[in-house]
């Protein structure tokens, strides 16, 4: 039986040599911990080579760009936690793709004002608001819009100005349209949310106006989305494809693991976003019970049962604390079960840092639900989320070009 030998020569790309006997391939593959040592150091040789090529300072640049825009929608989804927590995002009851300025003189802003004031939040909520509380709320909901279309200039200017000059590659340019579209969709799907908000369905004075949780949930979900193209596509052209290797016959199962704990960050997280749009967080503050119950009497209230999961505040936190609990988990089997495997540095790195990210999430989780959702902590663990999730699409990445070589 005949194998063919793949090697490195020391030009850099793989060669093919003469075949191998079966015996003689097994020889050699007893040998592969010392040429494990070797692989790395070889591949990281021809990484910086390419680093220096034009190639590879294109890779450079347009991989600092995509982290660049990825970090500013992290901010984004920080200043909608803060808008959300504040109450501020009903102040503005207009929506302009551009010209959105900014009120400056006393009577621009009693203009606002007035506008604000037709609205169900005032007229069933902020009756006794005055001006100076006004223009606090005015401005976070500004901010936030203001630096949404920050994202797109930065994204957009960049973007049309490399694919002159030839920085992309074919399946670059895809990823970018993809981005592109989405960016301008979030604006599009922000607006529908907030519209949700400003409508007549609230006439009952116990009414609470705010924004639809479907909306909500939809935008941040969204949102996260952009964020994870942003960032794994920008870590594509920065970290290192030095394709390590192991002899651990668990990294098949390795990798499973670490992509559902990839997928329940982002369930939990969308969790949380009807949480947020209902304000379940405020329900039931203690911990682990919910009360002085496991499972809460309230919990299947509505009818048909299936409302209950979306529109029950008890459920939908209920379910948030499943999502928590599965994802901390799934997280720690995970960094257990990496134990047993032979890892490089780096992805050691990545799943020490999942696993710490993880405990504290949970932890910040737990403080904001018993301190009653104050907005400096409700803040944190939203944001929280996104890193946990950032941690978890490093590791993925270090793990895709991972391959296994038996002993």
């Amino acid at each position: 039986m005949n194998f063919t030998r793949f090697l490195l020569n020391k030009n850099g790309p793989l060669t093919v040599n003469r075949p191998l006997t079966l015996c003689r391939y097994n020889h050699l593959l007893s040998r592969s911990s010392r040429r494990n040592i070797n692989l790395e150091s070889k591949w990281r040789r021809s990484w910086q080579t390419r680093c220096n090529s034009t190639e590879g300072k294109n890779d450079k640049i347009v991989g600092s760009w995509l982290l660049c825009c990825g970090g500013m929608v992290y901010v984004a989804v920080a200043l909608g936690g803060v808008t959300r927590l504040t109450e501020s995002g009903l102040s503005m009851v207009n929506w302009k793709l551009l010209g959105e300025k900014k009120p400056k003189t006393t009577e621009e802003w009693k203009a606002e004002f007035w506008n604000y004031q037709q609205y169900p939040e005032y007229k069933l909520k902020n009756s006794s608001m005055t001006l100076e509380e006004f223009k606090f709320i005015y401005m976070m909901e500004y901010i936030h819009r203001m630096w949404g279309r920050g994202i797109g200039a930065v994204f957009l200017i960049p973007a049309v100005y490399f694919w002159k000059k030839g920085y992309f590659s074919i399946s670059t340019k895809k990823r970018v349209m993809i981005l592109g579209t989405l960016i301008g969709l979030q604006g599009l799907m922000g607006w529908y949310m907030v519209k949700s908000g400003l409508e007549d369905k609230f006439q009952d004075i116990n009414d609470v106006p705010r924004v639809s949780q479907y909306r909500l949930a939809s935008h941040l979900a969204a949102a996260f989305v952009l964020y994870s193209l942003f960032l794994s596509s920008g870590l594509r052209k920065l970290l290192p494809s030095t394709n390590n290797v192991t002899s651990s016959k668990n990294l098949m199962h390795l990798k499973k693991i670490a992509h559902l704990s990839k997928g329940l960050v982002f369930l939990t997280a969308v969790s949380g976003a009807f949480v947020a749009g209902l304000d379940a967080g405020l329900v039931y503050n203690s911990f682990p019970k919910m009360g002085d119950k496991w499972i809460p009497d309230d919990i299947l209230l509505f009818q048909p049962i299936q409302r209950n999961f979306t529109e029950n505040p008890t459920t939908v936190q209920f379910n948030h604390r499943i999502f928590g609990i599965s994802t901390l988990v799934t997280v720690s089997l995970l960094w257990v079960y990496s134990r047993k495997c032979i890892l490089p540095k780096r992805i050691s790195y990545a799943i020490n840092a999942t696993m710490t990210m993880a405990w504290l999430q949970a932890t910040l989780g737990i403080t904001t639900l018993l301190n009653h959702v104050p907005i400096y902590l409700a803040t944190a663990h939203q944001s929280g989320s996104l890193l946990l999730l950032s941690f978890a699409l490093w590791l993925s990445q270090e793990l895709r070009l991972l391959k296994y070589i038996p002993k």
